[in-house]
């Protein structure tokens, strides 16, 4: 294929179940009305953000990329480091392959990308040690002299990550690297719907205000495409990352691993473990330090398996780990049941009913989280693509999120050699 533009836009958290709302929004339909679209696209597991943004540019599952999670485990961090940095994704990328055939990359807070070899490059990388600050981490991780030029022109808008304000800000860069920067490609990660669904519900007042807002930037962003001249020649790709499911138990695995002597604590703080729980929200790694009680370990967490009052659906060993695409150096992955989540806090308690705290301390959990697997009921996400040479109005019945790097690869001539997905030809006139 010819090589031409490139945009993507991820709007974080978009599930299929919003496809029917979007689709009747005005700049969504009109996009909707030149594209090739899927409402029904499989993700990953675990099904969070980062895991799920390195699998969209590389085409693998989390257990080849090896991003297999949002955070780091580190026992004793109350705020774990996240996987911002580019070093830990195994392989090539679409970035690391544009910029090898010498394709202008821009990213706008892109997972996965501190550290990138991006021209234009503003990674999604936040402040996490007292003695630092967010300027200088993301000058250091990022294009300095791009990400000043964007913080000088846009950063009234910002206030921290809070929303709507953070995806003001980020539609106005990308509207601006358009115009002055005139990217080969684009990348852009918009968060407002998941972060309104984490915090308010799936189906919340302010979720629905989050697509609206969503539509109102993709019809601003649209409008400035129309009137630049490599808008003939671009490939627009909008799509979503996960699905996600509303919450109202936490499950602490860690408490019942310390009731059982399986973790040492002194002063408060996790001294050793012989077996430590690690959240993605609804789902959780189990990793054993001690491998002679593995056989003990599994026998309780089957226990819990069989308990209906757990929260545990389903306990999968490492053989259906691999399978299931997610980290092979875990033992055990605990999936949830619908409505409960995963913290790793070492608590009195196994469960808490979320139901049970008032209205302040419930604002101290979530109400909406993913990290399920992706055959959970109507937990499927989407992707729309449209552009020089792309079918118009073509249903994709069903996709993995994997088969969009592949996709993009072969449209771009980029040389994507080592992926777990297909490429989807269907979409090419």
């Amino acid at each position: 294929m010819e090589n031409k533009n490139l945009i993507v836009i991820s709007f974080d958290g978009l599930s299929s179940l919003d496809f029917e709302y979007i689709s009747n929004l005005p700049n969504f339909r009109e996009f909707l009305k030149n594209s090739s679209f899927c409402k029904n696209v499989n993700t990953i597991y675990p099904s969070l953000t980062y895991p799920a943004h390195a699998s969209i540019v590389t085409g693998k599952y989390p257990k080849n990329h090896k991003v297999i999670n949002n955070t780091i485990l580190d026992i004793n961090r109350k705020n774990p480091d996240w996987y911002w940095y580019s070093k830990y994704i195994k392989g090539d990328s679409l970035f690391t392959l544009a910029d090898k055939k010498g394709f202008k990359v821009a990213s706008i807070l892109w997972p996965v990308t501190a550290g990138a070899k991006i021209k234009y490059n503003m990674p999604e990388i936040f402040s996490n040690r007292k003695w630092t600050n967010q300027a200088i981490v993301s000058g250091l991780n990022g294009s300095l002299i791009y990400q000043l030029d964007l913080e000088r022109k846009f950063s009234h808008l910002r206030d921290g990550i809070k929303e709507p304000n953070l995806g003001d800000f980020v539609e106005k860069s990308i509207i601006y690297t358009l115009k002055k920067y005139k990217p080969d490609f684009l990348f852009a990660h918009i968060i407002d719907l998941d972060t309104n669904r984490h915090k308010y519900g799936f189906n919340s007042e302010e979720a629905k205000n989050a697509l609206k807002r969503h539509d109102e930037k993709l019809g601003n962003i649209m409008k400035v495409l129309k009137n630049l001249d490599f808008y003939k020649n671009s490939r627009i790709v909008l799509l979503g990352d996960h699905s996600s499911i509303d919450v109202d138990k936490v499950i602490f695995l860690n408490s019942i691993f310390y009731k059982n002597g399986y973790i040492n604590i002194q002063k408060k703080k996790i001294k050793d473990y012989k077996v430590i729980a690690k959240s993605c929200d609804g789902s959780s790694y189990i990793y054993i330090k001690d491998k002679s009680i593995k056989k003990e370990i599994e026998k309780i967490l089957k226990n819990l398996e069989l308990d209906e009052s757990s929260g545990i659906e389903k306990v999968f060993d490492n053989n259906n780990i691999k399978s299931l695409g997610a980290d092979s150096e875990a033992d055990f992955i605990i999936e949830a049941k619908c409505g409960y989540y995963f913290l790793d806090d070492i608590r009195n308690y196994s469960i808490l009913d979320l139901n049970t705290l008032d209205e302040d301390e419930r604002k101290l959990y979530l109400k909406n989280c993913h990290g399920y697997l992706p055959s959970k009921k109507d937990y499927k996400t989407v992707f729309m693509i449209s552009g020089d040479n792309i079918r118009k109005n073509h249903i994709i019945e069903n996709m993995d999120l994997i088969d969009i790097a592949p996709t993009i690869s072969h449209l771009f001539n980029l040389g994507l050699s080592e992926y777990d997905g297909e490429v989807k030809n269907e979409i090419i006139k």
